[in-house]
């Protein structure tokens, strides 16, 4: 599964990948994570304020730190459309 966060590498952006990592480990779902820094392309996405969680070229969140369990389901939920 490809997830991407979107941000221009601030802490916010940061811990958002961490989180991202561990609700991955902790649902035993593969995911590559990609890090987008490039402010270009948040636009592609619609993403004006950041930072932002993409999974699977769907949107999921953007100007906000998702609660863990947000992110569990929405891996669950992209992993049960496959």
């Amino acid at each position: 599964m490809h997830v991407k966060v979107l941000g221009p590498g601030c802490a916010r952006c940061k811990r958002l990948e961490e989180l991202t990592r561990k609700a991955a480990q902790e649902t035993g779902i593969p995911v590559e994570i990609e890090h987008v820094t490039d402010p270009a392309r948040f636009i592609d996405y619609s993403v004006i304020i950041t930072p932002g969680l993409v999974v699977e070229e769907q949107v999921k969140m953007s100007g906000r730190l998702p609660r863990p369990e947000e992110i569990v389901a929405w891996l669950k939920e992209a992993a049960s459309r496959r």
